[in-house]
């Protein structure tokens, strides 16, 4: 079966996406479990035009390494047609087709544990007891 992929963007101008990849298991509360999608867990930031990022979750901070990848990644989007369509020039047998959306080149790696974040206050309240 032939699948086809097209690209609107034009060449050299896709979006650039990036993988970020964790070393162990993020778990939502249980009350979020129906909410997942679009749910932010934390703040991804790039202190300066290093390439040093840090990801701040709660009271948990990450830092990572930009990495690129051994190949690129496409990022893909399907698109079915309806049968009734009979333009055979844009539309392949199967009826269904790929556009590119964006391309992953790169991936920001936090291999290291997290660095618990408590400030002056709580830890003065915490050893007051």
């Amino acid at each position: 079966m032939q699948i086809r992929v097209k690209c609107c963007c034009g060449e050299g101008k896709c979006p650039e996406w990036a993988i970020v990849e964790l070393q162990g298991v993020v778990e939502a509360q249980p009350d979020f479990q129906d909410r997942l999608q679009n749910l932010q867990i934390g703040l991804l930031c790039r202190p300066s035009s290093q390439e040093n990022y840090t990801f701040t979750v709660g009271y948990h901070e990450l830092t990572g390494s930009k990495v690129p990848l051994k190949k690129p990644l496409l990022v893909l989007k399907k698109i079915k047609h309806s049968n009734a369509d009979e333009d055979s020039t844009t539309v392949n047998l199967s009826g269904v087709e790929m556009e590119v959306i964006g391309i992953i080149r790169h991936r920001i790696l936090f291999k290291t544990r997290p660095k618990a974040l408590i400030s002056s206050k709580l830890l003065l309240v915490l050893l007051s007891f």
